[in-house]
Order: structure tokens, then sequence, then C-alpha cells
């Protein structure tokens, strides 16, 4: 929109200038933290901008002719990490305020942010970031569908410019970024129409070509190195090997690939991965079954190579933007590079074995919902045309690729922190599969409105009549106290003198009553006056257990589960005490007497028989 009048222009310019002068005093920091405080750089009566000139739009126009002519003049003369450019954040944060009270265009502050964005390096572009994540919540609390597409757009061109190989972390916050500043069930992200990143292609050394010569040579070399693995020193791996037994050699080719056989199949699933329609071909997928079934077979056998953890020593240290220190940077890596020298060393690698085998799960989930079963599901069945295939996993395949999953389960929670990992894995996992769901059923509000005030109050009115906790009268004057005094019925203050309503009851009277509810219950007939019965058994049982524990607590060992109380109450005789003694030691008479002294005792009764027998004799 054309100003009519540059003079209101240059006012406004001069007025922004000198709000910028203030803030130096106001804000000693010269990084991007903390926020500028805006309100306090006016007083209570002064407006922080001038009135308005003319129409609403026409003031706007010149706040943002004047915003951009101080912008470009501090960015044109001022580098980024030079201290002075303070005053960059300090204009974009009083824009924001102004532009959140309807001073200014919402989103003028996002629209020199992008420009700033394309007007430094990636370097440059990470302090940007710093201030965009730093006001994110005060961004989009307002007008924020002026704001969505700016974002999105800034975002966009910025992820272009970034490499996903030396700059994943980077990457990595502008994608959180995203998502945290767009409503959850926002359609923006989501894909919709089921498109794969075909784009995605994996390039990797063809196999090489041996010519006649060189199967002579080959010849010739392997008659060398079968001379030198004959000597006695040889101490390599390989070597080692051709020492080993025929049937064992054979039994460990049947297993697992060698490096060199393996590496056009491994890196042939990225294909794949990368368009999983490819699946649907019978030949592509026993191609794939192959495959994976030699990759989880090789990385069992490799030994591991574990790198070193984190400067810091813990998981999930905050970032630092003092040193620029990325964390993970160092062992995430979303290209891996294919060559043939380096495959054997990837192979090892604990890291690129995990990333791997999450792919393959990925894959697998994606094919598992497309048996029989899953298919006729509703969500599957209403699901819109592009997201249903005609493709069917057979019964046998789908035993397959549950079988596969479970053993990548297993093998990802092997190593260090391996339980966590996978636990992490799954998590992901399972949420991804709502978000399946959710795409499917065409992407439906997710949001519900906000509740009335007039019905939240009418419920919380209710709900407090229906709890609302029955008080007692305070007062007595409706009551009949004439019974107090009444001297027929001898009861009055008599009555609430008896020593039955103060004094606990025995035991023995609670387990007389136990006794007398069992023969009622075995008399009852209804069911209901079976239970009223089986309750007040339990009730009084409860009492005379408790009213008992304190002086007969050693005698619990007579009854089992609040049953016979009545022995609680037997007296303990002398012979029933004699005779659980005898009965205690009588195991012991002759199991606990060593075999010895039961020889000599047996030898000791047959001298004083042969004696006997040789008095009668006499006699």
């Amino acid at each position: 929109m054309a100003i009519p009048d540059i003079e209101p222009a240059r006012v406004m310019t001069f007025r922004l200038q000198e709000l910028l002068e203030r803030s130096k005093h106001i804000k000693k920091a010269t990084t991007v933290d903390p926020a500028l405080p805006v309100s306090e750089l006016v007083g209570e009566d002064e407006l922080l901008l001038s009135d308005a000139v003319g129409d609403k739009e026409t003031h706007k126009s010149i706040v943002d002719r004047a915003a951009r002519n101080i912008f470009y003049d501090i960015l044109a003369s001022t580098p980024i990490d030079h201290p002075a450019f303070v005053q960059i954040w300090n204009l974009l944060d009083i824009l924001q305020y102004c532009g959140d009270r309807d001073q200014c265009y919402p989103g003028l502050v996002l629209l020199l942010v992008e420009e700033l964005l394309d007007s430094q390096s990636i370097d440059g572009c990470r302090i940007v970031f710093d201030f965009l994540e730093s006001r994110r919540e005060v961004l989009i609390a307002t007008n924020s569908k002026n704001k969505d597409l700016v974002i999105l757009r800034s975002c966009n061109e910025l992820l272009r410019r970034l490499s996903r190989a030396e700059d994943a972390v980077f990457c990595g916050r502008v994608y959180i970024f995203l998502f945290q500043s767009f409503p959850l069930g926002d359609k923006s992200s989501v894909n919709l129409r089921g498109e794969f990143h075909v784009e995605n292609v994996t390039n990797f050394e063809p196999s090489p070509q041996t010519s006649e010569k060189d199967e002579d040579r080959m010849d010739v070399d392997a008659g060398r190195d079968a001379e030198v693995v004959k000597a006695p020193d040889v101490k390599e791996e390989e070597g080692a090997a051709k020492f080993a037994a025929p049937d064992q050699i054979a039994k460990e080719n049947s297993q697992t690939l060698d490096t060199e056989t393996l590496y056009p199949i491994f890196w042939s699933l990225q294909h794949a991965f990368s368009n999983p329609v490819r699946l649907f071909s019978e030949e592509n997928f026993n191609d794939f079954k192959k495959g994976l079934e030699a990759t989880l077979a090789k990385f069992k056998e490799v030994p591991k190579v574990i790198q070193a953890p984190s400067p810091e020593g813990k998981r999930g240290v905050k970032r630092k933007f003092e040193d620029g220190y990325d964390e993970f940077a160092s062992t995430f890596n979303p290209k891996y590079l294919t060559s043939r020298d380096l495959f054997r060393l990837e192979l090892s690698d604990l890291a690129f074995q995990r990333h791997i085998l999450v792919q393959a799960l990925i894959l697998i989930d994606f094919i598992l919902s497309l048996t029989e079963k899953s298919k006729k599901k509703p969500y599957q069945v209403n699901a819109q045309k592009a997201l249903q295939y005609s493709f069917t996993l057979s019964d046998q395949d789908a035993e397959w690729a549950s079988g596969i999953k479970n053993s990548i389960a297993n093998y990802l929670q092997e190593g260090p922190d391996g339980k966590f990992y996978y636990r992490m894995v799954d998590t992901v996992l399972s949420r991804d599969k709502n978000w399946v769901r959710w795409k499917m059923e065409n992407c439906q509000p997710i949001i519900r409105d906000r509740v009335s005030t007039t019905d939240f109050l009418e419920a919380k009115s209710g709900a407090q009549k229906a709890y609302a906790s029955k008080k007692v009268r305070s007062t007595l004057a409706g009551l009949d106290l004439r019974f107090l005094s009444d001297s027929e019925s001898a009861s009055g203050l008599e009555r609430l003198k008896d020593p039955d309503r103060y004094v606990v009851p025995s035991a023995e009277s609670f387990a007389e009553a136990v006794a007398g509810i069992e023969l009622d219950m075995e008399m009852a007939m209804a069911e209901e006056e079976k239970e009223n019965l089986g309750e007040a058994k339990t009730s009084k049982t409860w009492r005379a257990l408790r009213i008992a524990s304190k002086d007969k607590l050693s005698l619990f060992d007579r009854i089992e589960d609040g049953k016979s109380l009545e022995r609680l109450f037997q007296p303990d005789t002398v012979d029933e005490a004699a005779g659980e003694e005898s009965a205690a030691t009588a195991p012991e008479s002759r199991d606990s007497i060593p075999q010895e002294q039961q020889r000599a005792e047996g030898d000791r009764r047959a001298d004083q028989g042969s004696q006997v027998t040789a008095a009668a004799a006499v006699e």
C-alpha cells in the first residue's frame, strides 16, 4: 500500500529510534536473551507509538516503513555477532509488542525475521533461530492465523539450505519449532495422499566385474595365500579361519554371508525402505526377506563398536548456546556412506545397526497393516482412497513379518542402554500408529470447543449439591426430651448410665454371637438373608479378633481365617501340654540318634538278653 506522505514515516522513524535508545538503559545484556521489557520503555500516560495518522491501515503502513528503514540500516552496518546487533532484537521485541496491540501488522516481526534468515550464513541463522525459540510462545499467542504462513515459509526455506548430514541437529530444532508452533490437529504437515519419499535414492558401488586376466591373477594370488597360510606363525583372523575344519566353515557360511556378498544385498534394502510399495511384488518381497534375514544374522555375528558417550556423560543434557555444542551430532547421520571400503566398519557400528533396524521396524509395521484382518478394521475400511491398497499380505508372510519383528526387538534390547533404546523406539512407533489412523479418518478435528461459563457454573453448582455433606442440626429445640424425666419407665438418665453402654464387651461374647449367626445361616433360605447374616458374621468376627489380640495373640495360630473362634478360649491342660511335648520329641527318638550309638545300644541289649538266657539255663 502506497504511503501518501513521507513526513509521517520520518516522524515514526524518529520515534522508534528514541525507543531503541531507551532500551539500551533498560536491557544491559547484548545477547538474544532476555527479552526486552517493552512496557518499561514508556510511562503510564505516554503512548508507545504516536497516534494513528488517518485510518488504521495507513498508520500500520507508516510503522512498517519506519521499522524497515531502521532494520536495514542496522543490518547493513552491523554483523550479527557484534554487541551492537542487540538493537535488532530490541526492535523485533517492540514490533511484537505493538503487533499484539494492533498498532502495526501482526506478522511484521516474522517478515523481518524471514529477511534476516535470508541475509545470514548458517552460523548466523543459528543465532536468529535462538531468537525464534526463545520468543515462540509470545509470537504464536495472538493472531496466529496471520503468522502461520510466514513461519511455514521461513522454516521450509531454511531447511532447504541446511545439510541433513552436517546440520542434522539444527534441522531437528527447526522441525521441533514447527511442531510446537502449529496446533496439534493442523493439516499443514500431514501427508494426506500417503506419498513416499522416493527421491531418497541410495547409490552404492556395483559388483566388480572380473576379466580372464583377473581370474588368472586371483588364482595365482590364492596359491600364494595358501602358501602363506601354511606357515605356523600366521595369526590373522582370515588365516585362522582357513585352519578351521571344513564342517565348521560350511556351518558358518550357511548362517551368515561374507562382507562382499552382503554388500549389494544390504544396500538394496534401502530401495524398499524409501518406497514400500515395491514389496507388493512377490519377487521383490522375497528378496527383501532374504536380505533382512542375512543383515540381522550379520549384525549378530560381527563384533560391536560403541562410540564414546557425550562429554557430559548424561542422557538428554540441554543444548548449550554458549559454546555451540550439539549433542549426539557425532553419533547420528541420516545419510550413511556406501563405500565398499567402509562397509566392514559400518557393520560393526552399533549406532549404524540400530538405525537400519529401526527402518526395518517401520516398514514391517506398514506391511502388517495390510493383512486381511487389519484391513477389516473400520478406520481402514472407511479410509480415503489414497491410503487404501489392493495388496493383501498372506498369512505366511504375516507370520514371517511377526517373527522377524520379534527377533529385531530382542536384538535391539541387547548392548548398553538397549532396554531404554527399544522402549523409546517402541513408544514412538506405537504413537505413530495412532497418527496413521487419524490420517486415514481424514484428520477429524481433535480440539474440542471450550465449555461455556454458564454450563460450567451450572455443573459446579449441581456437583456441590449432590455431594454436599449432611450437617447435623446445631439446635435441639425441635427434639422431644421428655423421655429423660419419664418416671414410669424408670429409664431417663438411668438408662444412659447402664454399664453396657460404655463397657467394652468381651471377646467370648462376640464368639458366641458368631456361633449363633452360623446356626441362623444354616437355617436361612433367602439369598438376601444369607448375605445379611454373612456381613454380620464378618463384623463380629473382626471385633472378636481385635479384642482377643490384646491378651490372646499367641493363640491365633489355632484358628484359620477367623474360623473356630472358640479355640481361643479353651483352657490349656497339663495332659495336652505333655502330649504335645511327647509328640514334638517323638520323631527325633530314633532319627536324631547317630548310627554308631544305635549299634552300641543294640549290642548292649543283646548282651543283657544273653546273660538272662544263661542264668535261666543254670537254674
